[in-house]
């Protein structure tokens, strides 16, 4: 995945070997899970069946998860072992980091004590809301409610210039909505009416369960979800802010104050903790007046209880059980389709992995990671790299004049694998045994004042942005760099015991997707250094644009769930990173195979086992619900198409499984940019 810019502005939307991992025994003798085939199926006319199905019949979604493919498969397995570390170190007597990690799970695991507490630990925050006597007092409680990771309003963090990409300014965007997406409070069709009417109810019962009475709460939620409905339409929708010119508005504090001035924004950011500073970046200029819009004409207690909402809202998961299982009700149950609460311990897991990620993840590297399989991997990033050296080479639409720029942003990026090389530091971080509210309050305010710390000063490059255990990788468009934590340098991703066919078709190819992110519709906006500039000539530009539709519009024929289909231009990013991924990890692999000869295995050619590996890294089965709204907000295509959507732009697929010319695994017209 590339590092969403929007996202990243905002207040910074595919996830190779661990020694324990690799103790799994292995699937057949080249790496391809031939349980996963589906025989029955003809992989000329669906090839993701054909490498799937029998996947997809033995692993039906559990009663806790919306969704269940070899992501989660994987994240199981990792969670296992981070259980284990957790459990361990809650035992621990002796001080430092340790101690840390299993205080605060010991503490969120600790049910009892938390149901006991009850609200409480959360009084302060509400009576700084309920203290608010007039308007220009709100920008100081939102400045206090930012630092502990409550959202009202909008967001407020750092990130590099995009201009001067080497230097880390503030940043204003756009937040403070409940609901994922701006549409779910705009269009009118059955299914958003239906989500906003069950999201009204579920604010209403929150504040119920604050101590309002039902018709105050009901009277609550109203007020709430006007506030937010225009909110939301200032928005700048998902599509729009994949393009980061549109999210770059580098203004003064001047200018600032100017689109919100019902907004105290001195008080602001005194309370944010704000460093002192001179301009910023403002991603959605039109969001911030609409702010402006809402706070001065919005009566003041229905802005106070928009504030009391959030604070109660981004707290539910370390509030009394009736408060989380609410939360789980309408997020997990309606909006994504799960019938039941993850396991409290999963849940416990993924917070300290959030919160304190590389304290955690210190430990995994030690207890998991083997050099080895960092040294295969670094071995198939220089292959790729490579491969795309070549591609940019011999490609007929580029011009020289741009080829040569495409080389020096290829040859500048920076490949980081595993783990960081300097691990962050806690020490400043108090975790109080029994204190879960409180733990997590001082976490998001140890991470905010740490990205805070960041603003005037050069970007720290070795920094990481994903914890080690994390099972996925990205590319950081600002830094030019690829990164591949250890998490997801497992099978079936990567299997040091598979043979390179499977490991091509599947790492590598992850690989490449996120090195062709640095030249997808995003990435290929900023240069070298990671500054955002042209680079392209304008007839180079244009041929680009023209292969992207393509892609576009291909994607966007497919079917999401029913009368849902994909978003092209949403998904138009990894779409063209897969394609691209797929295509430089086949060339990698041919130029392989010139000096290291790979013959048939388990019945299937070299050649068919590298399609096989790319495909079964898909393998996945989802509610109708994530279905729907992943189409709405995810910027990754559905399994099903990130197999066969890519395999069907290949000519070389084809005569792998010896299709012929009108098999429906061939895309017409077939789609190429990388």
């Amino acid at each position: 995945m590339a590092v969403p810019i929007a996202a990243m502005c905002a207040v910074m939307d595919a996830r190779v070997g661990a020694q324990q991992a690799t103790d799994q025994p292995i699937a057949s003798r080249s790496g391809v899970d031939l349980a996963a085939i589906d025989k029955s199926a003809n992989a000329c006319t669906d090839f993701y069946q054909f490498a799937c199905g029998g996947w997809i019949a033995k692993h039906p979604i559990p009663p806790d998860q919306p969704r269940y493919g070899r992501f989660e498969e994987l994240q199981d397995r990792n969670n296992e072992i981070l259980k284990s570390i957790l459990e361990d170190a809650a035992k621990t007597t002796s001080a430092g980091e340790l101690r840390k990690i299993g205080d605060y799970y010991a503490s969120c695991m600790d049910e009892a004590t938390i149901e006991t507490k009850g609200i409480q630990p959360l009084k302060s925050d509400l009576d700084r809301v309920a203290a608010i006597k007039a308007k220009q007092d709100i920008a100081a409680v939102v400045g206090h409610l930012h630092t502990i990771g409550v959202g009202p309003f909008f967001g407020f963090s750092a990130a590099p210039d995009f201009k001067d990409a080497s230097q880390v300014i503030p940043i204003f965007g756009q937040s403070g909505l409940g609901l994922p997406d701006r549409d779910y409070y705009l269009k009118d069709d059955a299914n958003f009416v239906k989500i906003r009417e069950q999201y009204q109810q579920h604010v209403a019962k929150m504040l119920q369960l604050a101590g309002d009475s039902p018709d105050r709460a009901a009277a609550s939620a109203k007020a709430v979800v006007q506030i937010e409905t225009t909110l939301a339409k200032h928005a700048l929708d998902r599509v729009s802010r994949r393009n980061p010119t549109n999210v770059y508005h580098k203004m003064s504090m001047d200018e600032v104050r100017q689109l919100v001035p019902s907004l105290n924004l001195s008080a602001y950011l005194e309370n944010a903790e704000a460093p002192a500073v001179t301009n910023a970046n403002v991603t959605e200029p039109d969001f911030m007046k609409g702010i402006d819009a809402v706070i001065s004409g919005t009566p003041l207690d229905d802005l106070k209880t928009y504030m009391r909402w959030h604070t109660i809202h981004g707290n539910a998961h370390v509030l009394p059980k009736a408060f989380d299982q609410e939360h789980f009700s309408f997020y997990d149950k309606t909006l994504r389709g799960a019938q039941e609460q993850r396991p409290r311990w999963k849940r416990c897991v993924d917070a300290v992995d959030a919160d304190l990620g590389e304290a955690l993840g210190k430990v995994y590297v030690e207890r998991t990671f083997g050099a080895e399989g960092k040294q295969r991997t670094v071995e198939m990033v220089q292959a790729i790299e490579a491969a795309l050296a070549g591609d940019i080479k011999q490609i007929t639409w580029m011009s020289d004049e741009t080829k040569r720029q495409a080389e020096v942003k290829l040859r500048a990026v920076a490949n980081k694998v595993g783990y960081p090389e300097k691990w962050r530091d806690y020490s400043s971080l108090r975790i109080v045994r029994g204190d879960a509210l409180g733990n997590s309050q001082r976490s998001n305010a140890f991470a905010y004042r740490r990205e805070l710390a960041k603003i005037g000063k050069p970007v720290d490059k070795t920094e990481w942005l994903m914890t080690p255990p994390t099972v996925n990788a990205y590319y950081n468009p600002l830094e030019n760099n690829i990164n591949f934590p250890a998490g997801i340098l497992q099978p079936p991703f990567f299997n040091r015991a598979a043979d390179d066919a499977v490991n091509f078709g599947a790492a590598a190819a992850v690989v490449g997707h996120e090195l062709t992110h640095g030249f997808d519709d995003q990435g290929r906006r900023f240069d070298a250094q990671g500054n955002l500039r042209d680079w392209w000539t304008p007839a180079d530009g244009k041929a680009f644009e023209e292969r992207a539709a393509c892609i576009d519009q291909q994607y966007s024929g497919y079917t999401a769930v029913a009368d849902v289909k994909l978003n092209g231009k949403l998904t138009l990013g990894e779409n063209v990173a897969d394609n691209g991924g797929l295509r430089l990890a086949w060339m990698a692999l041919m130029e392989r195979m010139k000096s290291k000869a790979l013959g048939e295995a388990d019945g299937f050619s070299p050649e068919q086992r590298f399609f096989l590996g790319w495909a079964q890294m898909w393998c996945e089965n989802r509610t109708d619900e994530i279905a729907r709204l992943h189409a709405q907000t995810n910027p990754h295509s559905p399994g099903r198409y990130r197999a066969n959507g890519v395999v069907s732009n290949m000519p070389e697929f084809l005569k792998a499984f010896s299709c012929q010319p009108s098999a429906a695994m061939k895309s017409e017209p077939v789609c190429r940019v990388w």
